[in-house]
């Protein structure tokens, strides 16, 4: 008469806590919130890229800084609309973040190339800069893995990266613009229009 067994819900509950330690309701702020915040400032970015179209467009250092600022907060926002898709458990948006990291990282290191080989000279703080959100996909890749292993500090490790990867990406941004207003003062009046 004294105990009850546990009902099939709260037992399925318990084994996907105890199986799957990802849990959607406890992120879901966070997600929005990162992927808010990456739509709108991605929206800035165009806008302020576009109204520099030209300058942006010649210098080959430039052009490496506005794709990589492009890209990361595009994919931030992705990232954070691909997790927030609803039935996940955390091996799927693990694997999502993983191939996400993995792509950025490799296209931020392609366009670096790209730069180091057109014989332009590439501004230290670019270089620091794709180091710096290079070795932040390299962590969110590292958290991603861990949270397709199992454990949910993969998790904590792959948000902590993509956060501080807007480091590199707002800075950048403004750099961006101070390059750009650098070339457009040195090319005189007659570039932006």
């Amino acid at each position: 008469m004294g105990s009850r067994s546990p009902t099939p819900a709260t037992r399925r509950a318990y084994c996907s806590t105890v199986m799957d330690p990802y849990q959607p309701a406890q992120w879901h702020d966070f997600f929005i919130t990162v992927g808010g915040g990456a739509a709108a400032l991605t929206g800035l970015v165009v806008v302020a890229m576009s109204l520099h179209l030209r300058v942006i467009a010649v210098d080959p250092a430039l052009r490496h800084r506005a794709r990589s600022i492009l890209t990361g907060l595009a994919a931030a926002f992705m990232r954070c609309s691909l997790v927030l898709m609803g039935g996940q458990n955390g091996r799927a948006v693990g694997s999502e973040l993983l191939i996400a990291s993995t792509a950025l990282a490799v296209a931020g290191i392609l366009s670096f190339r790209q730069v180091a080989r057109s014989g332009a000279q590439v501004p230290r703080a670019s270089v620091l800069r794709t180091l710096g959100g290079t070795a932040c996909y390299l962590a969110e890749m590292i958290g991603a893995a861990v949270l397709i292993a199992g454990d949910i500090t993969g998790l904590y490790l792959a948000a902590v990266a993509i956060v501080a990867n807007f480091f590199f990406m707002i800075s950048g941004s403004w750099l961006l613009l101070v390059g750009v207003s650098a070339d457009e003062a040195r090319a005189g009046p007659g570039i932006a229009d």
